[in-house]
């Protein structure tokens, strides 16, 4: 049980789809959506849980809880478990599915089947019989809760009287007892939220959409055309089926010739309810109020799988209540009385004049004519907006118009101070702009825009791009006459039309180049006469060290013959030549 009444977040972002588009926040009627880092998280004390948001979000990034598993873990369990379906479901299904839709909630363990529309007629009546000079019905949950929140002053206005969801789960009690656990399957989002109010404490437990009934009857292989026909446990009274249409209610309780007079206004959508709260808030009106979020009824809820148009619906409606006329007396009456009080959703900010000044000076807004009211950032005005960032549900820079100036201003501040020349021209090859850096290059001044670009240098690249024979050129051009050597691009911006130029100076460094190639030439040189130098120096070293040698092989030779000559002879005494070499 405690895991089953655990409070989440009825409708949540998924974070990995949001993309920063602020649509959610436009589209929501509160503004319950906080921003943080581009990232739009829906503030649960905030939302009223309507799921507008849901249904407008173009990244599908917001969605509502889903509550399928904790449906099927108490089908799972021994106890008693009954339905309560709304009346809308008619507006899905044709009439051979609707007669088969009872015996598919028993096939999935349900012991009691009944249309919500059973309370509906006691809902209406109540709502008559207690009706003061100015009275808000109370059967749509996203009213209530637009009320309570937002509009804490006009809650006195609220009818004590529970919605068809919270009576038929009162009856359903009383007959099959305290103990059974009740589901209710319906198109609202808000009924999720509804059921863990502490006045709807332990008469719902599970609240599911008919997306989510789809899934359940795709996941459990349930085909209706292989299911028998059979009845509700109960028949609603009178035209009670009727009650998810605008006017509903009245019809129900047999007043609709009343609804075309000043003391009974049907309304239906979030602009006409804001709309009717504000006029009403200082001057309220003797009427009595029906209200539906949803435009043109529950059947256009947030958890309706959208497979057929909003009058297709509208018209299956009146079939299905047509067709299955309800009985003439309730057979049953419960307590449908609720008590309902204002919430507190902001903490204790100060906002002052100074402060609101102060955000939109952030922004650029310093005069009343600087604040555009533009709505892009998704607050109706500026200075709601500049409340919203003192609250923290904002960001500075949400403001669209403030970050394209923002983006501009740095996009210029780039080129003018870019070291490269950037030249822009139009059709006809016309000077639109150039920055700085262009103009030194080409020693030119803004006297010459709007003059043709050959007035400067060579116009072929420009034209080749502008006849279409290429879309990007790529080259090196010396400008003789500027002492320039450039790198240049050119391109086509196709849309606007308009053909870009960018020269990057390599003057220096092509300077430099020659220069290192001269001083490469001339180390090459050097280096060549050095080696032959050398290899000359080496060629008369060997000559003068093969003369020396072959005077000492002469002298050697010469020698040893003398040597040998004396051996033969033998030693002639002191006077002989080889006493000579050996005496001392």
């Amino acid at each position: 049980m405690a895991e089953i009444k655990e409070k989440k977040p009825v409708v949540f972002t998924n974070k990995a789809e949001c993309r920063d588009c602020y649509r959610c926040l436009r589209v929501c009627p509160v503004k319950a959506i906080k921003m943080d880092k581009g990232q739009a998280s829906v503030d649960p004390d905030r939302c009223i849980a309507c799921g507008t948001c849901i249904k407008e979000c173009p990244q599908n990034a917001k969605a509502f809880r889903n509550d399928l598993a904790r449906a099927q873990r108490l089908l799972g369990e021994n106890i008693k478990v009954a339905l309560s379906l709304a009346p809308s479901f008619a507006s899905l299904y044709e009439e051979w599915q609707q007669k088969r839709l009872p015996s598919a909630f028993r096939r999935l363990g349900f012991c009691y089947v009944g249309e919500t529309s059973v309370g509906a007629y006691q809902v209406a009546q109540q709502s008559f019989e207690l009706k003061k000079d100015t009275s808000f019905c109370t059967a749509c949950p996203a009213f209530v809760s637009l009320v309570e929140k937002y509009y804490p002053e006009m809650v006195k206005y609220l009818l004590p009287v529970a919605s068809p969801m919270i009576v038929h789960g009162r009856m359903i009690k009383q007959k099959l007892g305290e103990n059974c656990k009740i589901i209710f399957v319906g198109p609202c989002v808000a009924k999720k939220a509804e059921a863990e109010k502490t006045y709807a404490e332990g008469i719902i437990d599970v609240v599911l959409t008919f997306d989510e009934f789809k899934e359940w009857l795709e996941a459990e292989k349930i085909q209706l055309d292989m299911l028998e026909a059979s009845s509700f446990d109960d028949e609603p009274v009178g035209s009670s089926r009727l009650f998810p249409l605008p006017g509903g209610l009245t019809h129900t309780a047999g007043f609709e010739s009343e609804g075309l007079t000043g003391n009974i206004v049907s309304v239906s959508g979030s602009p006409e309810i804001k709309n009717l709260l504000e006029n009403m808030k200082n001057h309220p009106e003797a009427c009595l109020v029906e209200p539906l979020f949803c435009s043109q009824g529950c059947i256009n809820g947030p958890g309706m799988p959208v497979e057929s148009g909003l009058f297709t619906r509208r018209n299956s409606i009146v079939a299905y209540n047509s067709n299955n006329l309800g009985i003439k007396e309730p057979l049953q009456q419960v307590d449908s009385q609720i008590n309902y009080s204002p919430e507190k959703i902001d903490e204790e900010v100060e906002i002052t004049e100074a402060r609101i000044k102060e955000v939109l000076a952030a922004t650029g807004k310093i005069k009343p004519s600087d604040e555009l009211d533009c709505g892009a950032c998704g607050y109706d005005s500026c200075r709601d907006k500049a409340i919203a960032v003192l609250k923290g549900l904002a960001e500075v820079e949400m403001c669209i118009p403030y970050m394209r100036r923002l983006a501009e201003q740095r996009t210029d501040r780039i080129i003018e101070t870019s070291p490269n020349g950037i030249v822009l021209l139009d059709e006809h090859l016309n000077i639109i702009s150039m920055n700085p850096a262009f103009r030194k290059m080409f020693f030119c001044s803004e006297a010459g825009l709007g003059r043709h670009i050959s007035y400067l240098v060579d116009p072929q690249p420009f034209e080749k791009i502008l006849a279409g024979s290429s879309k990007l050129i790529e080259e090196t051009l010396e400008h003789k006459k500027y002492s320039l050597t450039a790198h240049q691009i050119i391109y086509e911006l196709e849309i606007e039309k308009q053909i870009v130029g960018i020269f990057v100076n390599i003057t220096s460094s092509r300077k430099n180049q020659q220069q290192l190639d001269r001083l490469r030439a001339d180390m090459i040189n050097q280096a060549r006469d050095m080696l032959e130098h050398q290899i000359k120096m080496s060629q008369e070293i060997a000559g003068y060290l093969g003369e020396n040698t072959a005077k000492s092989e002469t002298l050697i030779e010469n020698l040893l013959k003398l040597a040998s000559e004396e051996s033969r002879n033998g030693k002639k005494g002191k006077n002989c030549q080889w006493d000579i070499f050996t005496s001392k």
